[in-house]
């Protein structure tokens, strides 16, 4: 089958990428570099430099690769960005997912599978939500992503397309990229690994449902490639992708840090780590946000594989192999 998936180069889809090659399916990226690079693509899978919120570039992309299953990847992924720059997050989040909806159509695809936001869609909630939770989104970026769903929605009953909005709790792992606002794990590993403090915002107690990027990957191309129970044509199937386990930011640090401590030490070093530093709370994050997967379970036999000790663990040791960690 041909799948492009848009924001292909970057963490989540380049895992997407690399299980749908496994898998024996030819794949096409669309991606402008802006988090994601080219060394995360095996050399021969096409990429388009494009920017989503160019209508045109982005069809002639699809005119070329006339794909007939799509993964919707690419987005302005930051809450605190969405807050600063609404307008920006919604051209992007809005504007470039109607491109690329637009060109789908008009180039023959029948299946769209869309990544949304558990871990922004629900507001706050202190159990694990389920897809029937009412939507209480109180970023922009939680807006965006509400919104997206409703238009895939729209897009879907118009046009016949099977439709899948998956909705992520907070994806970590390897790839993730440090330099931005989003991915606490990555910034927490690159920090201590370079011997500086991790810095938490407010309180530090936010909770968080961390899930890991290979297991999200594996999400998405049971959406995309699988026959789908109670999944029709013509309409859209929102799922919750997560584990229902919730960890605090300083939980989360301590974790992070016991992981660069033991690996500093098998290299010989021993310094002590410093301790991290209280920042200001950041405007627009929840205090609490699980989300509950079990209709992912059924819809896609799909279950979290990874415990958060183990990918917390894979996720350092991918930095430090990349990282000047040295005796």
């Amino acid at each position: 089958m041909k799948i492009l998936v848009t924001g292909g180069a970057g963490f989540i889809g380049s895992h997407i990428v690399d299980g749908l090659l496994a898998a024996g399916h030819e794949v096409a990226v669309i991606d402008d570099l802006s988090s994601g690079t080219r060394d995360n693509l095996p050399p021969a899978v096409p990429l388009h430099v494009v920017d989503i919120v160019d209508g045109r570039a982005v069809r002639a992309a699809f005119d070329r690769e006339r794909p007939q299953v799509v993964c919707h990847q690419a987005a302005q992924m930051s809450v605190s960005r969405s807050v600063r720059e609404p307008l920006f997050d919604a051209q992007v989040n809005c504007i470039g997912l109607i491109n690329v909806l637009d060109a789908a159509v008009a180039t023959g695809c029948r299946r769209f599978v869309f990544a949304s936001s558990g871990g922004v869609f629900y507001g706050d909630v202190t159990t694990p939500a389920p897809e029937t939770a009412p939507a209480n989104p109180v970023s922009p970026y939680g807006i965006t992503k509400w919104v997206g769903e409703r238009y895939l929605g729209f897009y879907a009953r118009e046009h016949g397309l099977t439709g899948v909005a998956l909705r992520y709790s907070n994806v970590y792992g390897p790839r993730q990229n440090p330099h931005g606002e989003a991915g606490v794990v990555a910034i927490f590993s690159k920090k201590l690994l370079a011997g500086e403090p991790a810095t938490i915002n407010g309180d530090g107690r936010y909770v968080r449902d961390y899930v890991f990027g290979a297991d999200v990957a594996a999400a998405n191309i049971a959406a995309l490639t699988h026959d789908l129970p109670g999944v029709a044509a013509g309409t859209l199937t929102s799922l919750n992708i997560g584990t229902g386990i919730g960890t605090d930011v300083n939980e989360l640090e301590a974790v992070v840090r016991a992981e660069v401590t033991r690996i500093l030490g098998s290299r010989g070093r021993t310094e002590a780590l410093p301790l991290p530093i209280h920042g200001p709370a950041r405007p627009g994050d929840l205090r609490s946000n699980l989300v509950s997967a079990d209709r992912a379970a059924e819809v896609l036999g799909w279950r979290p594989a990874m415990t958060f000790a183990d990918g917390v663990a894979r996720t350092v040791e991918w930095f430090a192999d990349r990282g000047p960690v040295t005796a």
